[in-house]
């Protein structure tokens, strides 16, 4: 009698050696369908706004004018670095959800001292004294969760998504204290003036400055010891003791290094960016949830920071166009940019899923046979004992 093998009708089966070429071909294409899709609901929900005219507004929000087209750039810089900042830590397997915190609290120390010593020395001063600080505030506000989880083994998660919270509530008291009178900001426009201009452009220095950041960056992990001793954590903490490695201080420095980089982060974004600090609660601050998708950047881009020049790209060109397109369409909802950008996030991380996996279908009706080459099934016990016995 013939066994049958009773399988789904759907297989499931990892890719083996995909190509960089296929791999693209894929994230292409789920970009053009994010684009597709982001249309067709704002046709949906703003009638108003054509098929076409949903793209043509799009590119004019971001390339319409010089001044928009360089407010890109800017913004492309300032989330490229957030995720660069949260890269190694997510190389080292350490999942640092506390970025937004971090960069939080670099620009509290660069508002305080911005507020408390302009006008008592030159101005390119204080700023040099604003980003020590704040390197200083966002490095302690990484390195205590680290200590946290190498003395007792915490879950890093938990700990450093609370303390993002907990920054955001230590904003909001010293706006409060510092100015009362405030709806929970702080603006220094006056104080700052011009402050970091390069001829008239006040947004090429944040782009540069971010650029050498990224290049050191990419060279630190790729090439140097530190960046091997990351990666070898992350992949085996046993083998990084085996040859030598001090798993905890790997991890205390790497966090150091992250918080280094939010504070310089909160340092552009005070100073040079918004030239003001807002803090109305816990979570409604000047960050403005920048730090969580610098987290998917990072991951979207595999932590190579080249690939997150182009990923912090289209998220900013997604969300900027599309508030371009908000206002064009009569939607006054703030949260249209960000539902626009969800969906580039969400078609661009099912193509993991498509990159990685394959689907194969079965024929209805079809039912798989056990090989053909498959010895028959012995009838008698004779049969079956000599089959055993020619087997051993």
């Amino acid at each position: 009698m013939t066994k049958h093998v009773h399988e789904p009708l759907v297989h499931l089966s990892r890719r083996l050696n995909v190509s960089q070429k296929y791999a693209w071909a894929i994230r292409i294409g789920a970009f053009v369908l994010s684009m597709l899709a982001c249309a067709l609901i704002t046709m949906i929900i703003a009638p108003e706004v054509g098929f076409g005219a949903f793209f043509t507004h799009l590119f004019e929000g971001t390339f319409g004018k010089p001044r928009l087209t360089w407010t890109l750039f800017r913004d492309v810089a300032i989330l490229l670095l957030l995720a660069l900042a949260v890269t190694p830590c997510f190389k080292m397997k350490y999942w640092n959800i506390g970025g937004e915190g971090q960069a939080l609290m670099g620009c509290i120390g660069a508002a305080l001292i911005v507020k408390t010593l302009s006008g008592t020395m030159p101005l390119i001063v204080v700023a040099l004294i604003a980003l020590v600080v704040a390197i200083g505030f966002g490095a302690v506000w990484a390195v205590v969760p680290a200590l946290f989880k190498a003395k007792w083994n915490t879950n890093e998660t938990l700990l450093t998504l609370m303390f993002n919270y907990i920054a955001g509530c230590i904003g909001a008291f010293l706006v409060k204290k510092l100015n009362p009178r405030t709806t929970g900001s702080m603006s220094f426009l006056k104080t700052l003036g011009d402050f970091g201009k390069i001829g008239d452009n006040q947004f090429a220095l944040i782009i540069i400055i971010v650029a050498v950041i990224t290049v050191l960056m990419a060279v630190y992990l790729k090439y140097s010891k530190h960046g091997y001793e990351i990666a070898v954590v992350g992949e085996s903490p046993r083998t990084a003791r085996y040859v030598g490695i001090h798993n905890k201080v790997v991890v205390i420095r790497t966090l150091v290094l992250c918080g280094v980089l939010c504070g310089i982060a909160g340092f552009l974004i005070v100073v040079l960016k918004d030239q003001s600090f807002k803090a109305e609660s816990a979570t409604d601050t000047t960050m403005g949830g920048l730090g969580f998708t610098a987290v998917l950047v990072s991951w979207l881009a595999h932590f190579n920071p080249w690939a997150m020049v182009l990923t912090s790209f289209l998220v900013v060109f997604i969300t900027t166009g599309c508030a371009h397109v908000s206002s064009f369409g009569g939607l006054r909802s703030a949260t249209y940019p960000s539902v626009m950008a969800g969906i580039f996030f969400f078609f661009i991380i099912a193509t993991e899923f498509f990159i990685n996996f394959k689907i194969t279908f079965r024929k209805r009706g079809e039912i798989p046979r056990e090989p053909d080459d498959l010895p028959p099934e012995p009838k008698t016990k004779v049969e079956a004992a000599t089959a055993a016995n020619a087997n051993a």
